[in-house]
């Protein structure tokens, strides 16, 4: 079997890390391997979303080792037909979330 790399290492390291800071967190411990089991058919040629990932993940951990942390829930955008492309498929985008037209 071959050797991880740094990268895989760095990975499977915060993978740990988030476990068990999601112990005894409500949805923390669910959460985490969803995301990791979604995200686990990345190919390894994909470094840069693997390493956008990896901070993201860096960053939610901080949060889940600050205090006022009691839980761990996910952002989820509902799907508006009216912005659907014409195949179908909706746009991916990395940007912040879209808002209603009146501001909220």
């Amino acid at each position: 079997m071959s050797r991880h790399s740094r990268l895989q290492r760095q990975v499977l390291s915060l993978y740990r890390e988030l476990l068990r800071a999601g112990r005894g967190k409500p949805g923390a411990e669910a959460r985490v391997r969803a995301e990791f089991r979604q995200n686990a058919s990345l190919p390894r040629s994909d470094v840069l979303r693997i390493e956008y990932l990896y901070r993201r993940g860096r960053r939610q951990l901080q949060l889940l080792r600050a205090g006022h942390a009691t839980a761990m829930g996910a952002f989820v955008r509902l799907r508006d037909p009216s912005k659907e492309h014409d195949d179908g498929e909706r746009p991916r985008s990395l940007g912040p979330p879209e808002t209603e037209p009146d501001g909220r």
